[in-house]
């Protein structure tokens, strides 16, 4: 007898479904590479690549002619390194006791970023011989690295061990988002300085952001993110690059409600009609933000309206309060035909842009991406015209 379960298709069943189009990923790649100029373009992938996958998302990339990747961890690293085989991995956070064997058995590249760091980093070749690292700037962030008059002290102190030679460096802009931002120019001529001290090492300093404001920020290497995943990058600008990720939830219940009835936790939501809602699995242990409430929280007395959700061609809002596991959305104005127990209403994708999503909820795409929680189903879409393929949430 032939198991009824064995044809279930966990995509088609699933609460919570993410789709990732490649596709669209590499046509983002492509374009930053193009605006890159004379640069190499690496790429970002941190965060299990935005909350998006390291695995797919770093075999897509590599395949399209990506070689240097930007990790935060040696263990982010040592997984990516199976799906980028020649790449430069470069480890963001650095080199820390522990996590040595990681680094050389993965063949990873350390971004020294402090003179304790530093230090660590000498001990370490001493015992286990040369190796890459990279040297990480302050330019005026206030984040990691080297003051810009340190590390050029550092480069032209003659006491220097040989075996530090690092293969780049780099800094990282804090107002690239805002192109008329003074802060961005002032970043730039401390970086140009460093550069110079370090003459003949490639020089990094443009992420996403750092890449739209033309080509005196892109040096020898630049490193794009949030613009791979379809994210803006750029505040007060349209958004070029395509949609990668579309969230979607599964309707489990619609109800019909009276006019004067309130809706989800602390009667946020007092109808005002006679109304549908559709409920649907996904809430904030999904990373669908409970501050996209229609009511309730902080954010609504800013006057920012909450979040929606795209069904049968048209938006439609959240009701009240977002909980744990569940979000409400009324689509009393969507025909109840189109509506029913079993379809899905789209989180953010096409149809509700990530950062529309990341506005209503006061935050921005990059958290809405990375905070997606583990119960999506995931499904990547290798290109329009290729077979697709699902796995497992990740």
């Amino acid at each position: 007898m032939t198991d009824s379960f064995e044809d279930n298709d966990a995509f088609a069943s699933a609460g919570l479904r993410l789709t990732v189009d490649l596709g669209a990923l590499v046509e983002n790649w492509q374009d930053m590479a193009r605006r890159s100029g004379r640069a190499r373009t690496g790429a970002a992938v941190k965060a299990d690549a935005y909350g998006l996958g390291i695995e797919d998302v770093g075999e897509a990339l590599y395949l399209v002619g990506a070689r240097d990747f930007f990790v935060a961890t040696a263990d982010e690293g040592a997984t990516l390194r199976l799906y980028a085989p020649d790449a430069r991995i470069f480890v963001l956070c650095g080199i820390w006791p522990g996590t040595e064997r990681l680094f050389f058995e993965n063949d990873l590249v350390p971004v020294i970023a402090s003179e304790e760091q530093l230090a660590f980093w000498m001990s370490v070749l001493a015992d286990h011989g040369d190796h890459p690292c990279a040297l990480q700037v302050d330019t005026g962030f206030n984040r990691l690295g080297l003051r810009a008059e340190d590390a050029i002290a550092l480069a032209n102190d003659v006491s220097r061990p040989a075996s530090f030679a690092p293969v780049l460096v780099m800094s990282h802009l804090a107002c690239g988002d805002d192109a008329a931002n003074a802060m961005n120019k002032q970043q730039l001529e401390a970086f140009r300085a460093v550069s110079a001290a370090f003459e003949g090492i490639e020089a990094s300093l443009a992420n996403s952001a750092g890449i739209f404001l033309g080509s005196e920020y892109h040096f020898d290497l630049t490193r794009p993110g949030i613009a791979l995943y379809g994210g803006r990058a750029v505040n007060g600008t349209a958004n070029p690059m395509r949609p990668v990720a579309t969230a979607e939830a599964r309707i489990i219940q619609t109800r019909s409600a009276k006019a004067g009835e309130v809706v989800s936790y602390g009667g946020a939501l007092k109808l005002t009609r006679d109304s549908r809602l559709a409920v649907v699995s996904a809430g904030y242990a999904d990373g669908y933000m409970r501050s996209l409430s229609s009511g309730g929280v902080p954010l609504r007395h800013t006057g920012l309206p909450g979040g929606q959700g795209f069904i049968a061609g048209q938006p439609v809002p959240v009701a009240g309060r977002v909980t744990m596991d569940l979000t409400i959305f009324d689509v009393t104005d969507v025909p109840e035909k189109l509506v029913r127990a079993g379809n899905y209403i789209e989180l953010f994708g096409k149809n509700i842009l990530i950062d529309d999503a990341a506005r209503a909820a006061g935050t921005i795409s990059y958290e809405m991406l990375t905070g997606l929680g583990l119960r999506h189903e995931r499904h990547y879409i290798a290109h329009e015209s290729e077979d697709q393929k699902s796995v497992g949430a990740a």
